[in-house]
């Protein structure tokens, strides 16, 4: 491994998915390893994707992929014994208005997993719980985040000394309208061009952050995790289990819609000005590559990697721990 390790920092959606071929093919420099952080609830679909893309291309290529995980979302949220990071449900006050709740969980169970493995790679003593302590003074890895000039405002900084952010598709020529910088239609082109076309984008079953058509295309094409997240819902509705163990009084219901309804009940088939203009602009890219298909809308899905949480955004938080 080189001195100054460089890491993929690998959600397994379509940009990480095109920096990890860029550089098993070449056009950027070689990653000494890819971290996926698997919350244990992802859509089949994207552990499906996952294999495929270590059996053909990262393992021809000598990348390493590294799985870490501390736990399974779905579970701990509804343990009622252990500690949990808390996802931002909408909440629904019992006076009627209206909230979201505290969002830990990009935070604990991906970007803290990725930095507990970064620090055992440099080699980092492990402390009495077994968790890796401090990084050697001087030591650093150079992390690439997969963000596309459409995206660029989700680009930050690392706020932990030994891992260093690089964005390489921010850096590449546009690939379609010769601008500085990819985007993601222009990584969906270099997919589509590789066969890695149906790439799913990155999230938990039961994220809120899922739009509409995210929330339509799992009833649709995935039944079981369609039946998986109503079940959650439902299990959520008067706070985490944990809560209710510890006699916490309740403030309100819980949702994973945004109506503040029950998942099965909510207006999912509603379809929203931002989805209309993303379906023209998806139109346009397919026919212009000759790969339309009307039952095909990969940008419908929400994605969720690491370090480009969707919400961020909206909060403007950032959501790195200091470690």
């Amino acid at each position: 491994m080189a001195s100054v390790p460089r890491i993929l920092s690998l959600g397994a959606g379509v940009q990480s998915t095109t920096l990890m071929l860029l550089s098993a093919h070449g056009v950027l420099p070689r990653f000494d390893a890819a971290i996926f952080a698997d919350t244990g609830w992802e859509p089949p679909a994207v552990y499906t994707h996952l294999e495929r893309l270590e059996s053909e291309v990262a393992i021809p290529a000598g990348i390493p992929i590294l799985r870490v995980q501390v736990g399974n979302i779905r579970h701990d949220a509804l343990d009622p014994v252990r500690g949990f990071a808390s996802m931002p449900l909408y909440v629904r006050n019992p006076d009627g208005s209206r909230g979201i709740g505290r969002r830990q969980c990009t935070a604990e169970y991906k970007i803290r997993p990725i930095q507990e493995q970064v620090r055992r790679m440099l080699g980092a003593k492990p402390k009495a719980n077994g968790r890796p302590g401090r990084v050697p003074k001087g030591r650093h890895v150079v992390q690439a985040i997969g963000i596309s000039r459409d995206e660029i405002q989700r680009a930050k900084d690392s706020r932990v000394t030994y891992s260093r952010h690089e964005h390489p598709l921010l850096d590449l020529p546009g690939a379609a309208d010769g601008r500085r910088g990819w985007t993601r239609s222009d990584c969906r082109r270099y997919l589509r061009r590789h066969n890695f076309g149906t790439t799913p984008k990155s999230a938990c079953v039961g994220c809120p952050f899922r739009r509409n058509a995210s929330w339509r295309r799992m009833r649709d094409h995935d039944p079981a995790s369609w039946a998986d997240a109503v079940a959650f819902d439902r299990a959520i509705r008067h706070d985490y289990p944990r809560a209710a163990a510890r006699g916490a009084t309740l403030r309100g219901e819980y949702f994973l819609h945004e109506s503040r309804l029950p998942l099965d009940q909510a207006p999912i088939d509603r379809v929203t000005r931002a989805e209309w203009a993303a379906r023209q602009s998806n139109v346009f890219d397919a026919i212009a590559d000759n790969a339309f298909d009307l039952d095909d809308d990969p940008d419908a899905d929400v994605g969720c990697s690491p370090f480009t949480c969707p919400g961020s955004l909206a909060t403007g938080e950032h959501l790195e721990p200091v470690a």
